[in-house]
């Protein structure tokens, strides 16, 4: 009997796959435990435009991340800072900051996606990584100086 998994399955397969299973099996198991439906001709065509759907959404994201690179790649912010001796910060820049920062002109980031490879603590102009997509990573300039 073929089937659509609508979860994955050790040892049958994941989820959207269409497989050949027992009938006591697909009967039993899988329909009991909603894990899988019959392999209709409907269900066929309407797994196949939910996976159509989920393609054109992702394509919509990478899309919309590459635009915001090209937006970020272009920016560079100002995040005024108190100082102390010899241009030292007090504490340490954070990326809560650089988001607030960035949305003062105009640009919303989630702080998750801005990644410090190493802290920093003194005035000066830095490159920082924003991760906007799995595929699509942005560098934003960051000045730091004292106030």
């Amino acid at each position: 009997m073929k089937v659509i998994l609508l979860k994955d399955v050790k040892g049958s397969g994941k989820k959207g796959d269409i497989v050949t299973v027992s009938d006591g099996y697909a009967n039993n198991y899988l329909f009991k435990n909603k894990l899988a439906q019959p392999a209709s001709t409907q269900n066929v065509n309407l797994l196949e435009a939910q996976k159509s759907s989920e393609a054109y959404k992702k394509a919509q994201a990478l899309k919309n991340a590459q635009e915001m690179a090209q937006t970020l790649n272009a920016t560079e912010i100002t995040v005024p800072v108190t100082v102390g001796a010899n241009g030292k910060l007090f504490g340490a820049l954070n990326t809560q900051a650089i988001a607030d920062a960035l949305g003062k002109v105009g640009v919303v980031v989630d702080k998750k996606k801005i990644v410090l490879d190493q802290p920093i603590k003194q005035t000066g102009i830095y490159k920082v990584v924003v991760k906007l997509h799995a595929e699509v990573h942005a560098r934003v300039t960051v000045n730091v100086k004292g106030g």
